[in-house]
């Protein structure tokens, strides 16, 4: 019957995937976990408080929510891949994750090199300190989910060089944008670092963010395929991001 053979080719994985995803079973369970260290990190927004809360922006201003939002996002719909076990969703899922991934890798090295420097470079004075719990949920866990899914429960990327630096600039010199109106809305910015620089070094600081991104999509990319294995077959088709189930 067709439906017994979309149910067997969606249950089917890429053959260079480590486990079924979508499944009802230990992806699910990541994917449960992961919403809920990030409703944990909102949540702390909620009942901790500062003037980030009442300014325009919110905390959407910290390049770090920016990418807990879209880690959220990008969980949902795995959740929702996992539950209903549409490919479609797979997909998007997949798509999100070509972004929400490198992002959040360039957060965490960004946010822990600079707070090994000087804690002062990412956190104003006047903004309480983090709980260890809470620095570790927007920090650090939802690069280790991301990488965990991108690994084991999803089809290799194949974004190539130039869409990847395109995005990785896009995002850098998008928030660039957003981060100066929020400036002239608040008349202050949301990291310190940002104040003690001029506008050629903030150039310069968030060109060589989207670097980092760009070096950071592929080796994601190399990592997945040292775990996973590589195509051998010379006249293979690609898979194209977010591919879902190839036999």
């Amino acid at each position: 019957m067709p439906s017994t053979n979309n149910a067997h080719s969606l249950l089917r994985r890429h053959h260079l995937q480590r486990m079924h995803s979508p499944s009802r079973g230990l992806s699910a369970a990541m994917h449960i976990a992961g919403l809920a260290s990030f409703a944990y990190s909102f949540n702390y927004l909620v009942v901790n408080p500062n003037p980030i809360n009442d300014s325009y922006g919110w905390h959407l201003q910290y390049l770090t929510i920016i990418g807990l939002s879209l880690a959220t996002t990008t969980f949902f719909f795995a959740l929702l891949s996992d539950v209903t076990l549409s490919p479609r969703l797979f997909v998007v899922k997949n798509a999100l994750s070509v972004a929400s991934a490198p992002l959040e890798v360039l957060i965490s090295i960004l946010y822990w090199t600079l707070r090994a420097i000087d804690p002062a470079l990412v956190l104003p004075e006047w903004a309480p300190r983090l709980a260890l719990s809470a620095d570790v949920t927007f920090h650090a866990l939802p690069a280790m989910l991301l990488v965990l899914d991108l690994l084991f429960f999803s089809p290799p990327w194949t974004i190539s060089a130039l869409p990847a630096v395109g995005l990785s600039g896009v995002i850098a010199f998008s928030y660039w944008f957003w981060v100066e109106l929020c400036y002239q809305h608040n008349g202050f910015y949301p990291y310190p670092l940002f104040e003690a620089l001029t506008t050629p070094w903030r150039i310069v600081l968030f060109g060589g963010s989207a670097l980092v991104m760009s070096l950071s999509t592929y080796s994601l990319q190399w990592l997945y395929a040292t775990v996973n294995g590589r195509p051998i077959a010379s006249g293979e088709t690609r898979a194209r991001p977010g591919d879902a189930k190839r036999g």
